[in-house]
């Protein structure tokens, strides 16, 4: 049994976890930084680098200390080298070098979004290779096809804006609140989900991708109308979403052949309207569903030490001058989708 050190930058939240290969998590600490960008009412990148700085060396001596362990026990060092916040992420990586350098052990340079697509195998020891996953985040929309450790699919992905991010934008265009993707999900229990009529992009399109920027439009729009309350825009942006997120998987489950399973991860995947909808889809095509517990959707260090021990299982290790990634896809001989911009 080995036993990984996980470390977690990408964004805006800093973790250290430990996590043994028989999907004990020994320790997990995480600092967040929501007080430091809720004026803005986004992360700033400087900032979070910044906060990453002061709080990761604590956080790794606590997770240490919380498991009773030392470096010493350590097998392998996990840190997320993209994608994200280039400045966060060289944070993380930077440190995960240093340990590795000076006490002998292994780097495993984790993609954040396999950290993602794993991330329900720390929690379902049952959940078998291969699997249809929507990875939906705050800067990622895609459906997967996840054969193996480092061997992905991509069937579908945005061609503009993510989902989780447009949960932010329209948190902040109603003025609910950062983090915005819980602020939306609390407005909408007080709601309409059919009180504003708002599009679902790309509905019904043979193609399974996504799109959120025009919806985002409609939600402003929406809002200096000035004829809907807050909580019936948010419940009918809410409804929206999880609409256009059904329809997309429910066409890419016709390119999913030997799928064991539908899985759903990523921050947006703790939106617990978007988890009943889909795993109403699974059920609909005799599919079992899995999701990550809530803690594990969002940013963490364990899902990062777990996808660092299914690698480090794999041989999968990695060199001390592997570089940090701003961007850095599951699937690089994907194609382009069409209508996509840079960030698709």
């Amino acid at each position: 049994m080995s036993l990984i050190l996980g470390l977690e930058s990408s964004c805006d939240e800093t973790a250290a976890a430990l996590v043994a290969s028989d999907r004990t998590i020994l320790s997990h600490r995480l600092a967040g930084q929501e007080s430091a960008h809720a004026p803005y009412g986004g992360v700033v990148p400087e900032i979070a680098a910044r906060a990453h700085v002061e709080a990761l060396t604590p956080l790794i001596e606590a997770a240490l200390a919380d498991a009773g362990k030392s470096l010493d026990d350590v097998d392998a060092i996990a840190a997320t080298a993209g994608p994200g916040l280039i400045g966060g992420v060289m944070v993380g990586l930077v440190t995960a070098k240093a340990l590795a350098l000076a006490t002998n052990k292994p780097l495993v340079a984790v993609n954040h979004l396999e950290g993602h697509a794993l991330s329900p195998r720390l929690a379902d020891p049952d959940l078998a290779f291969p699997y249809l996953l929507l990875l939906v985040s705050g800067g990622h929309c895609q459906l997967l096809f996840v054969e193996g450790v480092g061997r992905y699919r991509r069937l579908a992905t945005t061609i503009d804006d993510a989902a989780g991010e447009a949960f932010d934008k329209t948190a902040k265009l109603l003025g609910l609140g950062f983090p915005g993707g819980p602020a939306v999900e609390r407005a909408a229990l007080m709601g309409d989900p059919a009180a504003v009529p708002l599009p679902r992009p790309l509905l019904g399109t043979a193609e399974p991708h996504f799109s959120f920027a025009g919806l985002k439009s409609a939600v402003l729009r929406a809002r200096d109308a000035g004829l809907h309350r807050p909580e019936d825009i948010a419940a009918s942006f809410q409804q929206a979403v999880v609409d256009c997120l059904v329809d997309r998987t429910r066409r890419a489950l016709g390119q999913a052949h030997g799928a064991t399973a539908l899985v759903v991860a990523g921050g947006v995947a703790a939106n617990k309207a978007v988890r009943a909808a889909l795993e109403s889809l699974a059920y609909a095509h005799d599919l079992p569903f899995a999701a990550p517990p809530l803690w594990l959707c969002t940013d963490n260090g364990a899902m990062i030490a777990w996808a660092g021990a299914e690698r480090f299982a794999a041989g999968l290790i990695d060199p001390l001058d592997v570089p940090a990634r701003a961007r850095w896809p599951l699937d690089p001989s994907a194609e382009k989708a069409r209508g996509a911009g840079v960030k698709a």
